[in-house]
């Protein structure tokens, strides 16, 4: 499905950080994880304050969101299905919640550049991208 607009590119970041904050539940939950219980919650609590800030660029800028039409953007390369954390073993939690991250960041960064004539949103959206970037750094190490 094409991301054509300000606001659809804003949706789809809503949905994925609910996405995200959903498997961080589930994975601080896992008693095999037992041991990132405080990192998963911490990335839960993250990506609840992503979708507050991703509706503040929205209601700050909803008068934008008729001007820039965008061309060339689509969800699926961003949308991956991911086994349920709560089953996984903690290597597995790791190596999804890694690819979870990689795939914000990617997503954030890719709308950063879309929405670049939207200086002030385009700059929000890469601080998720940096943000993103550092917790997947985080949990490599932890490998």
């Amino acid at each position: 499905m094409p991301l054509q607009n300000f606001g659809s590119i804003l949706n789809f970041a809503e949905e994925l950080e609910r996405l995200d904050r959903q498997f961080y539940a589930a994975a601080s939950a896992n008693p095999a994880c037992a041991g990132y219980k405080a990192l998963f919650a911490e990335l839960e609590a993250e990506a609840a304050r992503n979708v507050t800030t991703a509706q503040r660029i929205r209601r700050e800028n909803v008068t934008e969101m008729i001007l820039e039409p965008v061309k060339d953007f689509t969800r699926a390369p961003f949308c991956e299905a991911c086994e349920e954390a709560a089953v996984q073993s903690a290597a597995e939690v790791l190596a999804t919640a890694i690819r979870l991250e990689s795939r914000a960041e990617r997503y954030y960064a890719e709308a950063a550049e879309k929405l670049k004539a939207l200086a002030e949103v385009s700059r929000a959206l890469k601080t998720l991208a940096k943000n993103r970037k550092a917790h997947g750094a985080k949990l490599a190490s932890l490998k």
